[in-house]
């Protein structure tokens, strides 16, 4: 922290020296006219002398004097006004108040006290706690890590745009789906993805942008539920209510009973029978969101314990993770494969048992 001030220090007087220069230098030539506007004034003078002498005709005259007026111009727009307002004296204490001031201001609401924080090793700790406690910027900031460690793989960037979104930065979101959609273009849940982030920024509205990614998820995949809703939506939008209506309802008897999406489906279907209009845009629910950081975060810790498996507090949150998820099978998968490398760490298998609950 020391090092900071010094260097802000430093910083802070070479402004003032500045300043002070440049304050000296205004008052030294305050008082000195602009050589190159005397030297035009001059030209002006010798015109006027030498078309009284008849040595020069007057259109001629008017010519030189025409342009010469538009160079002197010229000359006293780019001419600097002095500081002359002000005594060199004052300029310094201004300056020097400066640096103090802010210093004062710090020491009175800012924590000189606390110790650096660099990111890198922040980062670290957020990697290895549960990331059910982890905030949506903080599991932003470990996917946006992992997308680099894997930059062929386009799941980690699925979840970090889902991670962005839950941090309200949709334009980031978008960014995160280009990229992934760059490595690979033919995954239909990309694409809604990157439609139902449009229709966020939008507030609500099935733009053009929306609407050529649902497009481009349908011709990959016909039977893309989110897709196939948002295109009937604009298709109601547009005017084409009863065209909208029968999508709507092709989609319903499609969909599985226990499809929580049937629910708003049915609603809007419902209000749109009665009076002929849609109803509004519903938020997409936070859990649903969480849940998706959650299985991007534990698909990391997994593939960090495949490249690097030495790693005993590691396998306790992943198997934790399984149970917490309901993934029974890869739960079991990775408690099987722990057990085997901690067999004679006692401690360790006893963690791993109690990580078996979703409550330990």
């Amino acid at each position: 922290m020391i090092w900071l001030w010094v260097a802000a220090a430093l910083v802070s007087a070479g402004a003032a020296a500045l300043i002070v220069l440049a304050a000296a230098r205004g008052a030294r030539t305050g008082g000195e006219e602009n050589r190159e506007l005397a030297v035009y004034r001059r030209q002006m003078a010798e015109l006027d002398e030498l078309a009284d002498r008849g040595l020069l005709a007057e259109a001629e005259k008017r010519s030189v004097r025409a342009e010469t007026g538009r160079r002197l111009l010229a000359a006293a727009q780019r001419g600097q006004a002095p500081l002359k307002a002000a005594r060199p004296t004052t300029i310094v204490i201004a300056a020097a108040a400066a640096p103090l001031v802010a210093l004062s201001a710090y020491v009175a609401i800012g924590a000189p006290g606390l110790p650096d924080q660099p990111f890198a090793r922040r980062l670290a700790e957020w990697r290895n706690t549960d990331p059910q406690s982890l905030t949506a910027p903080q599991m932003a900031a470990i996917l946006r890590a992992m997308a680099a460690e894997r930059p062929t793989d386009p799941e980690p960037l699925r979840h970090l745009a889902i991670a962005e979104l839950a941090s309200n930065q949709p334009m980031e979101a978008v960014q995160a789906l280009q990229r992934a959609l760059a490595i690979a273009p033919s995954r239909a849940d990309l694409w809604e993805l990157l439609g139902e982030v449009e229709v966020i920024r939008a507030q609500g509205e099935v733009g053009d942008d929306a609407l050529g990614d649902f497009r481009h998820a349908v011709a990959i995949d016909p039977r893309s539920a989110t897709a196939r809703y948002y295109l009937a939506r604009a298709r109601i939008a547009g005017g084409d209510v009863a065209g909208g209506l029968v999508d709507w309802r092709a989609l319903d008897a499609e969909l599985a009973p226990g499809d929580a999406r049937r629910t708003t489906l049915d609603a809007d279907i419902a209000a749109l029978t009665a009076t002929g209009r849609l109803q509004p845009l519903q938020p997409a629910p936070q859990a649903g969101v969480g849940q998706a950081q959650i299985q991007g975060m534990v698909d990391g810790l997994a593939a960090r314990l495949k490249a690097n498996p030495d790693d005993p507090a590691g396998w306790v949150r992943l198997v934790r993770a399984y149970a917490v998820l309901g993934e029974t099978d890869r739960r079991d998968a990775a408690l099987a494969q722990a057990r085997r490398r901690y067999a004679a760490r006692p401690e360790v298998l006893r963690d791993l048992d109690a990580a078996m609950k979703p409550g330990s």
